[in-house]
């Protein structure tokens, strides 16, 4: 039976980078149980057991120091897990209503009957990342987006949706190709970003003729880089290294 797995074969078992796996040491979620001579981190079955945890409350929209607290408030790892398997089932649950949703809106479309916001929408709670918005940027900060997000039609909200996926596809296709990060397809791409993300209420530079602050928007590129979910918008951490790139270069 192996008693520890290297940074890279963890990595591989998990389905993140090592990248990830050393950023969460880094801040002080799942500590290596030893590091070589070389440097190379090791980590034994209890760090297994740890990432997984990680994994699932990551999963459940919890950010990283919010994970840290979690896990520090409960080290019964049974009683912990039990409380992931009745989150998950929440999940489930959600997930199920939410593809139910769709197959009605499949249904009513091809009928050509009356689309219903309450079935269209079941499932889909956009509260549910409300603790890590207010920890990065305030209780104001959330409300006012929430509100923004509540005062839009069905309609507005779809076809803001609409424009956000596809900022998301293209940049995720300029990676792949290979784009040159400096040159003017790359550049136009991070023009419309920063436009788009001085656009939402409630975030830093919003309303104001400079727009969002150099700041903001780079350690957002650092975060679409740490955070698996965010990059997954991109295409993957390779993706979102790309973007980030771009961004700086377009600050610099």
């Amino acid at each position: 039976m192996r008693s520890e797995w290297s940074i890279q074969e963890l990595a591989r078992a998990a389905g993140v980078t090592s990248r990830t796996l050393r950023h969460y040491g880094d801040v002080g979620v799942l500590e290596p149980s030893r590091t070589g001579a070389n440097g190379m981190r090791f980590y034994d079955a209890d760090a297994l057991v740890r990432l997984q945890r990680i994994l699932l409350l990551r999963d459940l929209g919890l950010g990283l120091p919010a994970i840290r607290q979690v896990l520090e408030g409960n080290r019964d790892t049974v009683v912990a897990l039990r409380t992931h398997l009745d989150l998950l089932r929440h999940e489930r649950e959600l997930l199920d209503r939410r593809i139910e949703a769709v197959r009605t809106t499949i249904d009513r479309t091809r009928r050509g009957e009356a689309l219903m916001a309450h079935e269209v929408f079941d499932g889909f709670d956009h509260t549910r990342y409300r603790d890590e918005v207010v920890e990065r940027w305030g209780a104001d900060a959330y409300d006012t987006g929430d509100r923004w997000w509540r005062g839009m039609t069905d309609a507005q909200r779809t076809d803001w949706q609409g424009r956000v996926a596809q900022l998301s596809r293209e940049w995720a296709d300029a990676a792949r190709a290979g784009l040159d990060p400096a040159g003017p397809e790359a550049q136009d791409l991070a023009r419309r970003h920063i436009e788009w993300l001085a656009s939402v209420p409630g975030t830093p530079g919003y309303g104001t003729a400079e727009g969002s602050p150099r700041e903001y928007v780079l350690g957002l590129a650092d975060m679409y880089v740490a955070d698996d979910r965010f990059a997954a918008n991109y295409g993957g951490t390779e993706g979102a290294e790309f973007v980030r790139t771009v961004l700086r270069i377009h600050l610099r």
